[in-house]
């Protein structure tokens, strides 16, 4: 299955560290790309875009003295851009990012031809989260690298749909690079999104739960202490389904019969924000225990991946002797 050429030995395994809004930044991306795993933040996690461009120059100028220290390479950054009318800073984010040549862009909420043409036009990649098979075709044909299919039991805006599902039926017509998300929460996920047939897995909430993050603490630790039960998914959040924490939906005071009203967002107070109190996460929040440092969490995911591919190679060899 098809890795684009930018990534050929980069990597250590085949996945991201998903973009997290108010949860991603430098360090833990520097060090999710010194351990050989895409380290990616959305642009918006930076009040303007004169402070996104000094993210920039901070991991790159970082990344690139860990190369010449080590000499050996860390894998490429990401970027995520809201490609929506409803983000104002777009324009002037993209022109940076092309300034930059960001290795990867990753976009939400809208597949745009022109601006997949001018990243690619440096050497950049593009992909763009989708969660039913009408996005992936508008995305296929505005030509980006890859799909991110952002499956049922995904942090944040996710959608319905089975990985079983969506990735076979994005395989059909897309010969690009597919990213799996969804419930990817250890290396032996990352294994069996291999296996399912997707070419990179995609790790959000796993990440927040480490001590580089900007989550708040008592967000990562309600990480820890959930499992998938804990999680419900309603549009009335942001005004689009999404999957969300039932503890801090409880602390913001939302009753069931709010959840169910899909037809628009509470109306929380200004210091009740969703975005600020009631956090969001994936049903893989059970199989998180702790708080690792994202070095080892890495670390972790590296030897747990390999483990799984090296029973399953056992088996096939083990099969074929029989």
């Amino acid at each position: 299955m098809p890795l684009p050429a930018q990534l050929h030995g980069r990597l250590s395994i085949p996945a991201v560290a998903a973009p997290m809004f108010l949860v991603s930044n430098p360090d833990l991306v520097v060090e999710a790309c010194r351990a050989g795993i895409i380290g990616t933040f959305p642009a918006l996690n930076r009040r303007s875009s004169a402070d996104y461009e000094s993210w920039l120059v901070e991991i790159s100028e970082r990344l690139d003295r860990i190369e010449r220290e080590t000499g050996r390479p860390t894998a490429p950054f990401g970027v995520n851009l809201i490609v929506h009318k409803s983000n104002p800073r777009l324009q002037a984010d993209l022109e940076i990012s092309i300034r930059h040549k960001v290795p990867l862009i990753i976009t939400s909420l809208g597949a745009v031809r022109e601006l997949v043409g001018a990243v690619q036009g440096y050497g950049g990649l593009v992909f763009h989260d989708v969660i039913n098979m009408r996005h992936a075709r508008k995305a296929a044909e505005a030509g980006v690298d890859g799909l991110i299919a952002v499956c049922a039991g995904a942090g944040g805006h996710a959608g319905l749909l089975s990985p079983f599902a969506l990735i076979p039926e994005i395989r059909r017509f897309f010969p690009k690079t597919i990213l799996l998300s969804g419930v990817m929460s250890t290396g032996r996920h990352i294994a069996a999104a291999r296996m399912l047939g997707a070419d990179l897995a995609y790790l959000g909430t796993r990440f927040i739960a480490t001590r580089e993050s900007m989550a708040a603490q008592g967000f990562k630790d309600m990480i820890v202490e959930t499992n998938a039960n804990d999680i419900v998914y309603t549009a009335a959040i942001s005004g689009v389904h999404g999957n969300f924490l039932r503890p801090s939906i409880d602390a913001a005071g939302a009753t069931d019969i709010d959840l169910a009203a899909t037809t628009k967002q509470l109306n929380l107070d200004h210091e009740t924000r969703a975005w600020k109190n009631v956090w969001s996460a994936g049903q893989g929040v059970g199989s998180i225990d702790d708080v690792p440092s994202t070095a080892e969490l890495c670390a972790r995911l590296v030897r747990e991946y390999r483990e799984a591919m090296g029973e399953a190679a056992a088996e096939i060899a083990q099969s074929r002797a029989a």
